[in-house]
């Protein structure tokens, strides 16, 4: 067997059993890895009636197909769970070693499941796998426990949460070696378990069918990935924040009030030209300490931030990159980096989703302002560092009166405050949204609405159409138009869902696409796959997420845009005056559900599941309707 060890580690913390299970040819070949396989096996052990806290949920950990032969920026891993945050499909993936070292100990996939009596540890050290005690460990933050487990382990990698995912926050995450899968809610899962970490060595040859092809196709693959990197990842994940604002007006502000960070441009002499401080073009140069990459990284976007002395104490972390730029800063009004950058530090530290963490405290600031939300301690004014710093230290220690009300995220805040806050938490199927204004790409409006896992742009990339104008087989594509993005939005999902499979970087897809793909996956499984094969374990793995969130209750009414975007126009920057109607929503959602092959209540048919090789989910979800 190349391409796969063919094995599944599953570790039950009941009662500390470890047993290692056989992965059929046929499995393999359908699920490809990382995504592919989380998805299958949360589908067919994690049921309806499970509550994500509970024991019977599972952390599923599968490295993505091509991770472990130095496949340029391939270094994703896919974890796998029911998410605490929506109740619905869980996926969260990270860079990092964690999943190369699980794939050089000889395992596709870990499955944790159960609940330890004590706080616990799960070593594996290539064949030798052993659950201990973590007592001493509770209570630690993420980089205390991963140091305290080099300590204690040597060379390995490790997988951790911090005191937000014993406390069972909503919005915890995992922290693997400063990098975070931070979506959903996996830290809470972890934290039922009484699981405070994962620790993996691995060192064994992994098998390739086609060696000198590989090296062959890495070598062409490095030259492209660097020459790439040159210009688009030099500064980060941040560099394109200035086009974002006053170009496109897509740049989320103030809890989404604009896509315009207008406090912060009315400053410049020249907005069109000059750089707020967010942007990397004016920090990079100074803050910069060097990179970190993940594995096999050949265009990195690690900027390892360090800075002394700050009104926020010292501050030395990766990042941040644009999705903290946009939550911790625009959204909550902030322009200082360093408050930013320390905001940053505390969420990797106590555990919890820079995302999720930062669109609860605009939703906070909001409320604040508007005499919703009393504070006896603390201005929570947009724009005040200061306060949005403690309010995410209070969040993730859940302490106090603030710090309770914003634990789990926005979706639950707004319910317990009530008194009209939900009409501004801005949230999809639960999940706090990424930094790209829907108002002003309307493409990643609808990306947005029908992300499986709550609101996501991951899970399609359709910001690279937005943003750029054509990608892959688009051209001349408008950004102002939601109703025509249907049919390119299902083949950007299916294309996007092979990155999850395959472990590659979604930095790289401009080179990496579905031909480029198919080389490395045959080279290194001498699967001879077609791109139709290809193309369909792709569409197959996103219509098995859609079909968990069928079982779990979800519907059409859950596809759905914040009251902010479809019923406030954007009342100033590029796009002053836009919204998107939910008549256009509604239009735009009929259209893809057609291109998808799903009945216009978004429940995939019988017939499409039968073609895609899934006749247990066609015939317990399957629609008959045309």
């Amino acid at each position: 067997m190349s391409g796969h060890w063919g094995k599944l580690l599953r570790i039950n913390l009941d009662d500390n059993e470890v047993k290692t299970e056989e992965l059929s040819d046929s499995f393999l070949r359908r699920y490809v890895g990382g995504a592919g396989f989380t998805g299958r096996i949360l589908y067919e052990e994690v049921g309806a009636e499970v509550d994500p806290l509970s024991p019977e949920n599972k952390l599923i950990m599968a490295p993505g197909l091509l991770l472990g032969p130095k496949v340029p920026t391939a270094s994703k891993t896919a974890f796998g769970f029911k998410s605490p945050l929506t109740g619905g499909y869980g996926k969260a993936i990270v860079g990092g070693w964690i999943g190369d070292r699980l794939k050089k100990a000889g395992y596709d996939v870990l499955v944790i499941e159960g609940k330890a009596k004590e706080p616990s540890v799960v070593v594996i050290e290539d064949d030798e796998v052993k659950i201990e005690s973590a007592e001493d460990l509770w209570g630690m933050d993420t980089h205390e426990t991963g140091e305290a487990l080099k300590e204690r382990y040597g060379k390995v990698k490790t997988a951790v949460i911090g005191p937000a995912g014993e406390k069972l926050s909503k919005i915890s995450m995992i922290e693997c070696d400063e990098r975070q899968a931070g979506r959903g809610g996996p830290g809470a899962v972890m934290g039922s378990k009484n699981l405070k970490g994962i620790a993996i060595e691995g060192t064994k040859d992994y098998p390739v069918y086609d060696q000198e092809k590989l090296d062959e196709l890495n070598s062409k693959f490095r030259k492209e990935t660097v020459e790439q990197g040159k210009t688009d990842m030099d500064l980060g994940t941040g560099s394109a924040i200035h086009p974002l604002n006053v170009e496109i007006g897509a740049f989320p502000s103030k809890n989404w009030e604009a896509g315009y960070f207008k406090e912060a441009y009315e400053k410049l002499d020249d907005p069109q030209e000059g750089r707020i401080e967010l942007d990397p073009n004016v920090w990079v140069e100074k803050y910069r300490d060097g990179r970190r990459p993940c594995p096999y990284c050949t265009k990195p976007c690690s900027q390892f931030f360090v800075a002394e002395d700050t009104p926020y104490g010292d501050i030395a972390i990766d990042g941040p990159e644009y999705e903290t730029q946009y939550s911790l800063g625009g959204c909550c009004g902030v322009e200082d980096v360093e408050a930013v950058t320390k905001a940053n530090e505390i969420c990797d530290k106590l555990g919890i989703d820079t995302i999720s963490a930062g669109v609860t405290v605009a939703w906070a600031m909001e409320a604040y302002e508007k005499g919703l939300l009393e504070l006896d301690d603390m201005e929570l004014n947009f724009g005040n560092a200061h306060a949005m710093i403690e309010a995410v230290r209070q969040m993730g220690d859940k302490e106090g009166e603030l710090g309770e009300l914003l634990f789990n995220g926005v979706k639950e805040a707004a319910e317990t405050l009530g008194k009209g806050s939900e009409k501004f938490a801005i949230h999809i199927k639960g999940m706090e949204p990424p930094g790209y204004e829907a108002r002003g790409m309307f493409g990643m409006g609808l990306a947005l609405a029908v992300a499986p896992r709550g609101a996501d742009h991951l899970t399609s990339c359709e910001y690279a159409l937005d943003y750029g104008g054509s990608f892959w087989h688009f051209e001349d594509y408008a950004r102002d138009d939601i109703v025509s993005k249907g049919f390119p939005l299902k083949c950007m999902e299916d294309l996007m869902m092979l990155y999850d499979m395959t472990g590659m970087c979604k930095f790289s897809r401009g080179i990496f696409l579905d031909k480029p793909l198919l080389k490395l996956i045959n080279a290194i499984t001498g699967w001879n796959m077609s791109i139709g094969e290809l193309l369909t374990a792709g569409e197959r793995g996103h219509n098995l997420a859609k079909a968990y969130n069928v079982r779990e209750g979800f519907s059409r009414e859950d596809d759905i845009l914040p009251d902010r975007v479809m019923k406030e126009e954007v009342p100033y920057g590029p796009n002053k005056g836009r919204k998107i109607p939910r008549r256009e929503l509604e239009m735009a959602l009929d259209r893809y559900y057609t291109a998808r092959g799903w009945d216009l209540e978004g429940v995939p048919t019988k017939a499409k599941l039968q073609v895609l090789d899934l006749e247990d989910v066609a015939d317990e979800v399957g629609s008959t309707k045309q």
